[in-house]
């Protein structure tokens, strides 16, 4: 199990949600902390004693060369990145514009990747560290209605493999977080133009039965333990096993949520009709 007393961490969104979850936890274990956010400034009360806070927007180069010279000067190294910030966006086909897809790829996939440029120079001279991008279960479990998320989060999942195999000479590890919908400020983010399905992303994110703090906890212990694709929810891992080794159930449930989209329901009942199922199905055989 990982150890991070000592460590140096920098985590982006780190002021609220799941980064802010899980700069407290690192904090808690010992780690040397720095939360960044798109904010000047953030409460001081909201972080733990000894974080420090820089304002980082992901979709900035210049921000993210700030953060390497604060890092840099501060610490002289980094140890753990956590790739953390992103936004909500969705909708149908159709519907969603193409300033979301700009919008989506500018902070969930190129703000990821600007992370990982750079400070990789820095693990790879000192052939140590670990790499944490935050995708979703939205990344391997492709529900309908969701094609702008789900490319963006599939795309940090393919970024966080590719990388995963690419520095392992170099001593560091790279983890992907693949949550499920839980509570957090998420929704606030929504702003495109399928109003119909966003109030129905919103709906789902609000009466999530998991809170950021839930979802941090089971992701921070899998980190510890080098975990690369960390699936939080036990849900999750059944959607995900479903549609790897039970593909006609798999597709029989997207099949019904799509059925719900046309209707201008939300798809999540019918796309968790896979996990449903197919528990029912391993609880009868067993």
């Amino acid at each position: 199990m990982r150890n991070y007393s000592g460590a140096c961490a920098l985590v982006t969104g780190g002021a609220s949600g799941l980064g802010l979850e899980l700069v407290r936890l690192l904090a808690a274990d010992g780690a040397r902390v720095l939360a960044t956010d798109i904010h000047e400034s953030v409460d001081p009360s909201l972080l733990p004693n000894g974080v420090d806070y820089l304002r980082l927007d992901v979709r900035s180069d210049d921000d993210w060369a700030a953060a390497r010279t604060w890092v840099q000067s501060h610490w002289g190294h980094l140890d753990v990145l956590v790739n953390n910030a992103g936004i909500a966006v969705g909708g149908r086909i159709e519907a969603a514009g193409m300033a979301d897809w700009d919008r989506a790829l500018a902070n969930n996939l190129m703000g990821v990747v600007r992370g990982c440029h750079t400070f990789t120079p820095m693990m790879k001279e000192r052939r140590s560290g670990q790499i944490v991008n935050t995708a979703s279960l939205a990344g391997l479990v492709h529900a309908p209605a969701m094609a702008t998320y789900n490319a963006t989060k599939a795309a940090v999942v393919a970024v966080s493999e590719t990388v995963s195999h690419e520095l392992s000479p170099f001593g560091v590890d790279v983890s992907v977080i693949c949550p499920s919908f839980f509570r957090t400020n998420l929704a606030s983010s929504l702003e495109g133009a399928d109003r119909e399905m966003e109030e129905s992303a919103t709906k789902l994110i609000d009466e999530a039965p998991r809170s950021a703090a839930q979802v941090a906890a089971a992701a921070f212990a899998r980190m510890k333990a080098g975990k690369h694709v960390i699936l939080t929810e036990p849900d999750g891992r059944v959607a995900y096993g479903a549609k790897r080794y039970a593909r006609p159930l798999y597709d029989l449930g997207m099949k019904s949520a799509a059925k719900r989209v046309a209707r201008g329901k939300s798809p999540q009942p019918g796309a968790m009709q896979v996990a449903d199922r197919l528990a029912r199905a391993r609880a009868a055989t067993s």
